[in-house]
């Protein structure tokens, strides 16, 4: 059985798999920081024969145009995708070897009109399935990236794709799918499980379970949520093929210059904890804590193209963000501070704002909730204000002018909110804490009622 060794880019919810007969190997779907899949290479002792791609991205910046590059390898993708660069246009039922390593292109439109999966066989055992954006673990891609008025004609093709899917191979063989572990790119919430078979799928997955394809399309659609501003710009950036990632370290910030950026209005992000971060931070930066979802919401809330500053506790801090940053296209931060508040900044720079739990809030209190609509749909806090965290830059002016006590799910987004609304002059209070407590404490209702 070819082996399969999975790189997990935890903080976009997606996977890029490398499989080999332990001396040729194929890369599917490579992140943009090729460091990681040249270790399995080279700790396995494996040539790249191949470097293949279910569809043109939208969700991160494609590393595979530069993995071929360097290690020679033939680059394949959908043969429908209008690609700038040289590469191999794969179709339906060609065929490719790498080694042992048979390969069946299978086309599966969903997801994205130029959608493929990746059949391979080769070696004493079954098949392993890369099946990029369509068939995942217990659900399938989105069908709303392409264009909103074709979102039910993707969501059957979806359907579709599943079930042929579903019918070339036994109950045995690996699924691995690219999306679906927390990317915005996947329909509905799937697990996170390690590895799961055809039999599974075939068993739970809503596309192979639901018993037609009209109920499957309207079940789909109505459970699509937002997505990710950023995600406007992978495809033509993907299409396009990008180059090497550069993660050489910023230009240092000292105190004055950090100033003047904040007074010009620039985004100067905080990667701190978001405890720290209202316990002391240099007021006029947004504290965005460097933890799993850190690119995907400044990704979805800086302008596209905004010069972007960071403050970290260390370089190590910074090298990271920097790293989850340019898997979405964000290249080189326009420079970076290191140190504690006092010391990036003047003392008379640094302010803070409390923090609290659901059993603090005042009977009365202004209550900000920043969690998407389908979330407060289900519930929310009885009274409160709903503006999802990423409206709240352009919906301010409907937030009241006084003491705002802002929350989310648990503590991430909201912790962004009151930055902002720090920012804006705001006074704002944190809650850091779970939506359970709330529930928990008698606080809430369903429906919730209030703004957006």
């Amino acid at each position: 059985m070819a082996d399969v060794e999975i790189i997990e880019t935890a903080a976009l919810g997606d996977r890029s798999h490398v499989v080999h007969d332990g001396e040729h190997a194929i890369v599917v779907d490579p992140q943009r920081d090729l460091d990681r899949v040249t270790r399995v290479l080279d700790e396995r002792g494996l040539r790249c024969a191949l470097v293949l791609e279910t569809h043109v991205h939208n969700d991160y910046v494609s590393g595979g145009l530069e993995l071929a590059r360097a290690t020679g390898a033939e680059h394949g993708l959908p043969a429908a995708a209008l690609l700038a660069f040289g590469h191999r246009p794969l179709a339906d039922g060609d065929e490719l070897d790498a080694g042992e390593l048979r390969v069946r292109v299978v086309a599966t439109p969903g997801h994205t009109d130029a959608h493929v999966a990746y059949v391979v066989d080769g070696g004493p055992g079954g098949t392993a399935m890369f099946t990029g954006g369509s068939l995942l673990y217990g659900t399938v891609g989105r069908p709303d990236l392409v264009a909103a008025s074709r979102t039910d004609e993707l969501a059957r093709a979806q359907y579709r794709s599943a079930h042929r899917l579903a019918g070339l191979a036994d109950d045995d063989a690996r699924v691995y799918p690219t999306h679906g572990f927390g990317s915005f790119c996947s329909s509905a919430p799937a697990t996170d499980d390690a590895v799961w078979t055809l039999g599974d799928e075939r068993a739970r997955n809503a596309a192979l379970t639901e018993p037609s394809e009209d109920a499957f399309a309207a079940r789909l659609v109505a459970g699509l949520t937002a997505y990710p501003r950023y995600y406007a710009q992978m495809g033509e950036r993907n299409l396009a093929g990008a180059g090497p990632a550069d993660l050489s370290p910023p230009d240092p910030v000292a105190p004055a210059d950090l100033a003047g950026r904040i007074a010009r209005g620039e985004w100067v992000v905080d990667l701190r904890s978001r405890t720290a971060y209202a316990a002391s931070h240099v007021w006029g930066t947004i504290g965005v804590e460097l933890a799993r979802p850190f690119a995907t919401y400044v990704g979805w809330l800086i302008p596209w193209g905004a010069p972007l500053t960071l403050i970290g506790d260390s370089p190590g801090q910074i090298a990271d963000a920097q790293r989850q940053l340019v898997r979405i296209g964000i290249e080189r931060p326009a420079g970076a501070a290191v140190g504690a508040p006092a010391e990036v900044a003047a003392p008379s720079r640094v302010t803070a704002y409390p923090t609290a739990a659901f059993a603090d809030v005042p009977s009365g209190a202004t209550v900000l909730d920043v969690r998407r609509p389908d979330e407060r749909a289900r519930g929310g806090v009885v009274g409160s204000i709903g503006v999802p965290l990423h409206s709240l830059e352009a919906l301010m002016d409907e937030v009241p002018d006084e003491e705002i006590w802002v929350h989310c799910a648990s503590g991430y987004r909201a912790s962004i909110a009151a930055g902002l609304l720090d920012r804006a002059g705001r006074d704002v209070v944190l809650i850091d804490d779970d939506y359970t407590a709330a529930e928990a404490a008698g606080l809430t209702a369903s429906p919730a009622t209030g703004l957006a």
